[in-house]
């Protein structure tokens, strides 16, 4: 496995990758980390500075995660958002086919292995409450201002 720490306007990223696959995207609090680059961190990293300078809407990479069969669902749902858009949990889980399981929607979210990339900071909470975010609301009101969702 590969992997990078890369410096965002959101803080420390940590970027790994495995079988030529993007496996790991998280926010990053520890200390420096031993960094293996390989040339899809680096093309990921690329992107990344393209997103956050506002020139990138749609990633491009290979990914790779594990999970349950719902867990993986609602990442493919999240990948189908669009740039500059918000879902609410409720959404998510109907369109898994899951209504009423708008609470699992965020647990998957929370646990969404590849942040950012798989844009579970695009879903909200009823009436656009920006309710939970695994790297804190404050990062997710961040990436929705970024993308004009919210102003």
């Amino acid at each position: 496995m590969n992997e990078t720490v890369f410096d965002s306007p959101v803080g420390r990223l940590f970027i790994a990758e495995k079988d030529g696959r993007i496996c790991k995207l998280s926010y990053y609090s520890g200390k420096a980390a031993e960094t293996r680059e390989s040339r899809l961190l680096i093309e990921t990293q690329m992107q990344l500075k393209e997103y956050f300078g506002g020139v990138r809407r749609e990633f491009d990479l290979p990914l790779t995660g594990e999970g349950s069969d719902f867990a993986l669902a609602v990442r493919r749902e999240l990948l189908k958002i669009p740039y500059g858009t918000t879902r609410t949990y409720s959404e998510i889980a109907a369109a898994v086919g899951k209504p009423g399981a708008a609470r699992a929607v965020g647990m998957a979210c929370h646990n969404n292995p590849i942040a950012i990339i798989i844009p579970c900071h695009r879903v909200v909470g009823v009436n656009a409450n920006l309710v939970g975010y695994a790297g804190g609301v404050e990062k997710k009101e961040y990436l929705l201002r970024l993308e004009h969702a919210i102003f």
